[in-house]
């Protein structure tokens, strides 16, 4: 895939819930469930925000690209 998401770690350093974080930024727990674990396909940009503004972070921070799993 190529693109790694941090947010776990976000969550962890900000010391958030997920379930006090999903009702903040207004997805259900099981949303941001996949999209901790990258089983999503795309994220909104608004979305994005949200959790940048609670987690009080860049989305530098949440996303990574990673050349070893690009598959290219």
């Amino acid at each position: 895939m190529g693109i790694v998401v941090r947010l776990d770690v976000m969550i962890a350093r900000r010391k958030f819930s997920s379930k006090e974080l999903a009702a903040r930024i207004g997805i259900t727990e099981a949303n941001l469930s996949l999209l901790k674990r990258g089983h999503v396909k795309g994220v909104r940009f608004q979305t994005l925000a949200k959790l940048c503004h609670e987690l009080d972070c860049q989305p530098g921070d949440i996303l990574e690209y990673d050349d070893e799993t690009s598959g290219g």
